[in-house]
């Protein structure tokens, strides 16, 4: 009976969790939904990914964003369905189809009510949409969610030609990027989608891990147990104690292992300094620690 109701408990959990996930999601879509069509369509800005590839249809046959979007996604899922698991193409489905009605819906209310003077301060306005289409595809991730686009294209290069996630992605954003030369003839379009990219890929990178900024420190030292006393004590912060032994004197040591905020690492390292000046520290980021005390694993 027991067992029936944790089991019950644990899928009252999921689905609330699965609830929450979708709600951010959405949230997210949004974002990048109003940065593509507010600050990056009325300046003629060609990205990265299915978005740049719409935006490139956009500009030269006027087919609307987002039906090419959805397009594209789906055109790239039916051909890459046997690499893919099941969730992701589900994933990706329920994510496209989310973002191309928004995109189809918020670009004939920002074309008749524009939020900016195109041309008017294009870079400030290609990094505005890039921190909204960054911030968006950030929540998208960091609640499971997929948006396709090519990472689609990117998941076959990495099993068909060992070709890194990094590499692909580079590679495939460049040339939708370069692309856009043949369509304005303009080296400074080219410079506004890198512009864009990076300004994307950053704001996506601080909201995916900037919140789970973990130090990880291992202190040897001589004076471990009074230091492993204040980073309890005061600091508030776990210690684990491992013992070990220095190759080159031969001597038996004992390292002290800390997980701590990064906001917590100055008082950690004052503290070492003070109690031991001549103490080897090794101070390591980390971008995820899940347990008691940091974030809970979705």
């Amino acid at each position: 009976m027991a067992k029936i109701t944790d089991l019950t408990h644990v899928h009252v959990k999921l689905k609330k969790q699965r609830v929450k996930d979708m709600v951010f999601i959405c949230l997210g879509i949004l974002s990048y939904a109003f940065g593509f069509t507010a600050f990056i369509l009325p300046e003629e800005v060609v990205m990265g990914g299915a978005s740049g590839i719409s935006a490139l249809l956009f500009y030269a046959f006027k087919i609307p964003p987002g039906i090419s979007i959805w397009v594209i996604n789906i055109t790239m899922l039916i051909i890459a369905l046997r690499a893919l698991n099941r969730q992701f193409v589900v994933r990706t489905i329920v994510g496209v189809t989310i973002l191309g009605a928004l995109i189809g819906a918020l670009q004939p209310v920002f074309e008749a009510y524009p939020v900016i003077t195109a041309g008017e301060d294009k870079f400030m306005h290609v990094l505005i949409g890039g921190t909204l289409c960054g911030a968006g595809l950030g929540m998208v991730y960091s609640h499971n969610g997929s948006t396709g686009g090519t990472d689609i294209l990117i998941a076959l290069l990495n099993k068909y030609l060992r070709m890194s996630f990094g590499r692909a992605m580079q590679f495939v954003d460049t040339c939708i990027i370069c692309s856009s030369y043949f369509l304005f003839h303009s080296m400074e379009t080219i410079v506004y989608g890198i512009a864009f990219t990076i300004a994307a890929s950053y704001i996506c990178d601080y909201v995916v891990n900037g919140t789970r900024q973990t130090m990880q420190f291992i202190i040897i030292s001589k004076e471990f147990e009074k230091i492993a006393d204040v980073i309890n004590n005061k600091i508030h912060r776990g210690v684990t104690v491992i013992p070990g032994k220095g190759w080159y004197s031969k001597r038996e040591v004992d390292i002290l292992i800390v997980l701590a905020r990064k906001y917590e690492s100055h008082d950690i390292l004052s503290t070492v300094k003070i109690i031991d000046p001549e103490a080897m520290v090794s101070q390591t980021l980390c971008h995820g620690v899940f347990g008691e005390g940091f974030d809970k694993m979705k």
